[in-house]
């Protein structure tokens, strides 16, 4: 454990059975969500539509690492908590503006390739004296909130499986609550609740059913049983819990959101069909218990990594001349649906972006109305949106004023089709031979011939009770950071391009912004210290997009950033940008080693590396990369020198053969590349 502890004392008591009285009247952002809702709406207001034009940097912190950084914030007593890449937790005084401490749970750097999309943690939960942390490697970790000390720690997955844990732990109840991932790798979901004091596991619940020779773990498993076919437990069968979790404390019920199928094509994992429960659903579970109260599935048979993981928001409106309690969620495959929190009815469901899988869903059956081709069958086929989704993990925001939900929002659409070389294996993105199952790719020639179908990301203010745009602001890029709203009407988001936005949140006019310079994934946060309002939004380019992506010249830092009326520090200045060229040989090339290499590439690198494509993300597009074609390369793959910065050792995988095709691979699309 690498511990630093530079001082500060730190007093507070957290109670969870006092939610009502701390969800922050105080200023404080104490909860993951803002609240247990997960409204993340600020009831601060100080900074206004007419002062937001001195909004200025008060103070920064470098944090000196170059991956991903998608935790949300927890500010509480004047110490801000925040995670960093490979589950790092910092605790910062927000009076001195300096670290008190940091504690790394030195997750081995083997495990990144376990991941599907970079070593990153959405944050920390905060109770009593007390910080819990999902670290990357399965554990959890329950840290001294004073002195960053570890207090226990519980294994919470079997390591010998591509487990991760990359969400947010919650406290309910003197439990502290905790999913995983790994559906891409082919692992069974569940989440499971531990006792805050000692680590004890509670209880644990299984989302997808397992071998049906042995007994079933309660009536769900063996309800769900009967809606999958084949074999599916040799698969795993997926259904991870690696984000969405929302509370009613009144109702005394916690929400969960579920993830997609392993593998992700139903005619492989359960070939004569079936809902396949519990992927992509919405779990209404007793927190004391574990005992599921119902289910509303979102995407029945998931085929398209349309995972339900997203963000949900608990809230009360009037629909139809009726107060309703509902649940409020925009999941990956396109619709926003408003549920009746109560017992799982469909109040309603429409269409956020474009979709062209299913026509619409079904009121009375709750189910979606699948187009003919949207299980990709019989040709390969441009579905929208695509595993990215129409929403991904960027929270969204609701300001009950309004009843306004704004929300990160995307148009896009891949192809898919059936890989006629899969076959399962262990170890691979996708349990197949390539990065996944389906070909999941952008078309070079689109099969969409509708004019509304397109690539770029958006910011929706959508009303929840009408089930329409209210506006909407076009945005270059796909992969913009979530959201936050405030009492005063203000919508902030960061973006990809690097720069944090304010927009009326009436109108979607922007009137404020800040460029950083680098891609903002994580949420911004507002909160106040000695009675003056702050924000604060964290830099911290990568995840699963971000490895193969960017949008500013160069990557920056993860950086926290903190703003308040009247700062004055200066902004980061533009960065310097080096050129970059092509990697050619003068060897000639072997087609056949060519081939191969395509093969081993896309099955060890692809889920991270591109090929004179996109530049490259976190992870360096290797059509660019000076070391291929060097002894260096070979040193890097086959006795991973470069393990300490997360890059895979191969060695007991690839030989010196197949690295040579690697290769060649590389210097094959380079060439091909130049010629375009």
């Amino acid at each position: 454990m690498a511990h630093i502890r530079i001082g500060l004392l730190l007093s507070f008591v957290l109670c969870s059975s006092c939610i009502k009285d701390s969800q922050n009247n105080d200023g404080d952002w104490a909860f993951h969500g803002l609240n247990y809702e997960e409204t993340r709406f600020s009831p601060l207001s100080q900074i206004t539509k007419n002062n937001i034009g001195q909004l200025g940097l008060d103070w920064s912190i470098d944090l000196g690492v170059k991956r991903g950084i998608e935790a949300t914030p927890i500010v509480k007593d004047g110490v801000m908590y925040l995670t960093g890449p490979w589950s790092v937790v910092y605790a910062i005084d927000l009076k001195s503006h300096e670290l008190i401490w940091t504690f790394d749970p030195e997750v081995p750097k083997s495990f990144g390739e376990k991941g599907c999309c970079d070593v990153v943690n959405r944050g920390v939960a905060l109770d009593k004296d007390k910080v819990f942390l999902g670290a990357f490697d399965g554990r959890l970790i329950a840290l001294d909130a004073e002195s960053g000390e570890k207090i226990w720690e519980t294994l919470t997955v079997d390591q010998s499986k591509p487990y991760t844990i990359t969400g947010a732990p919650r406290v309910i109840n003197d439990k502290v609550i905790i999913g995983n991932g790994g559906a891409e790798f082919g692992v069974r979901g569940y989440f499971s609740a531990y006792d805050t004091e000692t680590g004890k596991q509670l209880w644990r619940f299984y989302t997808v059913p397992g071998d049906p020779s042995i007994p079933f773990e309660n009536d769900a498993m063996k309800h769900a049983a009967s809606t999958w076919t084949g074999e599916w437990w040799t698969f795993g069968g997926g259904g991870t819990v690696w984000d969405a979790m929302a509370y009613d404390t009144e109702l005394n019920t916690l929400y969960v959101g579920t993830g997609n199928g392993s593998p992700w094509d139903r005619n492989k994992r359960s070939p004569g069909g079936g809902d396949n429960l519990y992927l992509s659903s919405i779990l209404a579970i007793n927190p004391d218990t574990g005992e599921l109260l119902w289910h509303y599935q979102t995407t029945p048979g998931d085929s398209w990594d349309f995972t339900a993981t997203q963000h949900i928001i608990l809230a009360d409106l009037e629909i139809d001349g009726k107060p309703r309690k509902v649940l409020m969620q925009a999941p990956k495959n396109g619709f926003y649906y408003v549920i009746d929190r109560t017992n799982g009815e469909l109040i309603s469901a429409e269409k956020i972006a474009y979709v062209n899988w299913a026509e619409g869903v079904d009121l009375e059956t709750g189910k979606p109305i699948e187009t003919k081709f949207a299980r990709y069958d019989k040709a390969n086929i441009d579905i929208a949106p695509n595993f990215n989704g129409a929403h991904n993990w960027q929270p969204m925001a609701f300001n009950p004023n309004l009843n306004l939900t704004f929300i990160p929002a995307r148009e896009t659409f891949s192809n898919y089709g059936q890989d006629s070389t899969w076959v399962y294996n262990e170890e691979g993105f996708g349990t197949g031979n390539g990065w996944n199952l389906a070909i999941g790719t952008l078309p070079s020639n689109p099969t969409i011939t509708d004019e509304k179908a397109n690539y770029y990301g958006k910011l929706v203010a959508w009303d929840p009770i009408n089930q329409k745009e209210v506006w909407s602001v076009k945005q270059d890029n796909i992969w913009n950071g979530g959201v936050l709203a405030t009492a005063s009407n203000l919508v902030f988001q960061g973006t990809a391009d690097g720069r944090l936005t304010a927009y009326d949140a009436t109108n979607g006019e922007l009137i404020w912004e800040a460029d950083l310079h680098t891609g903002i994934m994580a949420p911004p946060v507002t909160y106040s210290v000695d009675g003056i309002q702050y924000l604060t939004a964290v830099t911290g380019w990568g995840g699963g997009y971000g490895m193969k992506n960017k949008h500013t010249d160069v990557l920056l830092p993860g950086t926290i950033y903190t703003f308040k009326i009247g700062g004055t520090q200066p902004l980061p200045s533009k960065p310097e940008v080096l050129a970059k060229k092509l990697v050619s040989t003068a060897t000639p090339l072997d087609e056949n080693m060519v081939k191969k290499g395509e093969s081993i590439f896309n099955r060890f690198c692809g889920t991270c590396h591109v090929v004179a494509e996109t530049g490259g993300g976190v992870a360096p597009d290797l059509g660019y990369s000076a070391v291929v074609g060097t002894q260096a390369f070979h040193e890097i793959v086959q006795n991973g020198i470069f393990l300490p910065l997360g890059m895979p050792n191969f060695g007991d995988r690839l030989t010196e053969e197949d690295i040579n095709a690697i290769e060649q691979f590389i210097f094959n699309k380079a060439d091909k590349s130049k010629i375009e």
